[in-house]
């Protein structure tokens, strides 16, 4: 069998009662190009969130691994080009920690370029009618943390696969009460991770 892919989104944080990025992976299928999807929910927490993931990444050895994230503020499907080694919260995470500038990993690379076929995946979710970018930063709370643990536990299993960070908007419902804020169906959403996942694989 075909080694899985792994794609992560997250539980929801911030007062909301759904999250954008785990409502766009669950509907992904069960396979891509012959190879697994293994969806994995994510805690909003430092820390935690990266453990699990990098957990995965060694007992797996996945084909590719793509992480999801919710950005509010944006107004398509945005993946990311680069994590930073720095962690700073303007809110706490789902376990009340707000860390102000400490490292993700304690003596790691200042930053980690994806592995992802990011021009390639904004052309194929273009083709796809999916709106996309990409986008040069991926913040620095939770979602930046896991990219960073991601590209850190792949590099650590030397792992020669594609892997990185998407950004996806809210999804409609969770504007009812913010008109002015952008936002994507989940549909269209997952349609864009699908097609980074093939672009991926290719």
């Amino acid at each position: 069998m075909a080694r899985p892919v792994i794609v992560t989104g997250f539980e929801p944080f911030g007062g909301e009662k759904s999250n954008a990025s785990w409502e766009a992976v669950r509907l992904l299928p069960d396979e891509v190009e012959g190879h697994p999807i293994h969806k994995i929910k994510l805690p909003v927490v430092f820390g935690a969130s990266g453990d699990i993931v990098e957990s995965a990444i060694r007992e797996l050895e996945p084909a590719a691994v793509l992480s999801v994230g919710e950005a509010g503020g944006r107004t398509c499907v945005t993946p990311e080009r680069v994590a930073v080694n720095r962690m700073v919260a303007r809110i706490p995470d789902n376990d009340g920690a707000q860390p102000q500038g400490d490292p993700v990993v304690e003596g790691g690379p200042d930053a980690y370029l994806s592995t992802l076929p990011l021009d390639d995946a904004v052309s194929a979710m273009s083709a796809a009618g999916v709106p996309s970018k990409v986008s040069d930063t991926a913040g620095l709370y939770v979602c930046n943390q896991v990219m960073y643990r991601v590209l850190h536990a792949v590099r650590s299993c030397g792992l020669k696969i594609p892997a990185g960070f998407a950004h996806v908007p809210y999804t409609p419902i969770q504007t009812v009460r913010k008109p002015e804020r952008a936002s994507l169906s989940s549909e269209l959403s997952s349609a864009g991770l699908y097609s980074i996942l093939i672009t991926s694989l290719a």
